[in-house]
């Protein structure tokens, strides 16, 4: 029995020794490779394919103009023949207001024309007749005065009659004369540019003005669409008492739809009228439509630091609504063939010689680049790297020394 554990404390120190090595060998196998080989490192291929830069924003749905409707006459609501939303055309009804006393005041002023037109067409067809047949009247009886003076003459110069019957035939072409005189000025006034008639005529013309303005007045109690277009707001009800100045309902007119942007200024040098751009609505973001950049706004937002833009949509979508808000892509660059990697793997990329980590090999090697087209996570390589080459990505930059031994875990850039 001594001499059993006499073995067992002899072999002690053997079986410590033994625990030691096994624990080193594990180590070795652990981290072995990883210091013989350096860490494991997602590496990613540069690659070539055609490369669209596109600046991203959001904006709302905007119609070119809106147009404000309302009444130009004091009145109450009779009737109200469309609904907030409803599609309008031209001269469509609106808007009806009670006119019973504007329709009478109109027949009214008809009745005062028709009265202006029959004094104006008596003086044509009664009164200047009558008129002429007195001239011609008076002309034949001043004549044959005139011939009854002279035979009077030549009877009182052979002492025939007395100085009696010549002083009547002499006051007889007298009041012929003057008789003459009167036919004529009735004849005048009859005329088109005679007082008489241009009295008539403008009693007539304002006969008429008075008329078109209570038909006008009558005219307001009904308002119409101006334009062909959609109703976006409606604040009246009826039995409202209206007036002018007051906005009764709001119609955003059919044609041209726009995309309106706020951009950041920093993209404002990317940016040119007629590029073409991708639009979605955010009640829709599976269905896009094509939109065109038409307008740059020349002055700066200071509190936004933005640049509005315009676009127009050539073919807007049954579902797009006024105020809808929608992002574009704008397409402001493209390039065929680009070698391509991802824009977060590159280094003091604000800086005058961004940089990158290439894999050499089986090592991680500081490569300068030259880049161009940033869009959508990725950018262009002008220069430093080829088709094929293989960089570190992102995730594993962190603790990457220049000429630092990896092993690389391929990664896939996104298509």
């Amino acid at each position: 029995m001594k001499f059993l554990q006499g073995l067992l404390i002899a072999a002690r120190p053997y079986r410590l020794s033994g625990l030691v090595f096994l624990l080193f060998v594990i180590a070795g196998f652990w981290f072995g490779p990883r210091l013989l080989f350096g860490p494991k490192v997602a590496v990613t291929k540069v690659i070539t394919r055609d490369f669209v830069q596109s600046v991203v924003a959001t904006g709302h749905v905007e119609a070119p103009h809106r147009i404000s409707i309302g009444t130009q006459v004091v009145g109450t609501v009779e009737h109200i023949p469309v609904t907030e939303g409803q599609v309008v055309s031209t001269g469509q009804h609106l808007i009806e207001l009670e006119h019973s006393e504007w329709q009478a005041a109109a027949q009214q002023a008809d009745m005062v024309v028709l009265q202006a037109q029959a004094r104006l067409r008596q003086l044509r067809e009664v009164q200047a007749p009558i008129a002429a047949q007195a001239l011609l009247q008076a002309q034949i009886n001043l004549a044959y005065a005139q011939k009854q003076l002279q035979r009077n003459l030549d009877l009182y110069r052979k002492a025939f009659i007395s100085q009696a019957a010549l002083d009547e035939a002499k006051k007889n072409v007298e009041l012929t004369q003057a008789q003459l005189l009167s036919a004529e000025k009735q004849v005048e006034t009859a005329q088109s540019s005679g007082s008489d008639y241009q009295l008539a005529s403008t009693a007539l013309a304002q006969a008429r003005a008075s008329a078109e303005a209570a038909h006008a007045r009558l005219r307001y109690a009904v308002v119409k669409a101006p334009a062909s277009g959609t109703l976006i707001a409606r604040n009246v009800e009826t039995g409202d008492v209206v007036q002018p100045g007051k906005v009764l309902m709001t119609l955003s007119p059919a044609g041209a739809t726009q995309l309106v942007m706020q951009i950041d200024e920093v993209n404002l040098r990317l940016l040119k009228t007629g590029q073409l751009a991708q639009a979605s609505a955010d009640a829709y973001p599976e269905q896009r439509f094509l939109a065109r950049l038409d307008y740059i706004n020349p002055g700066i937002d200071v509190q936004r630091g933005s640049v509005e833009a315009k676009l127009t949509v050539p073919e807007p979508p049954d579902y797009l609504r006024q105020d809808m808000t929608v992002s574009v892509d704008i397409e402001v660059a493209t390039r065929q063939h680009a070698l391509l990697i991802p824009i977060d793997a590159v280094h003091d990329i604000g800086s005058k010689q961004p940089w990158v980590f290439k894999l050499s090999g089986h090592s991680a090697r500081k490569q300068l680049v030259k880049l161009g087209l940033h869009s959508g996570g990725m950018s262009e390589v002008l220069a430093g790297l080829a088709d094929g080459d293989w960089i570190v990505t992102a995730n594993a930059n962190a603790g990457i020394q220049d000429g630092m031994r990896i092993r690389p875990l391929v990664s896939v850039l996104p298509e």
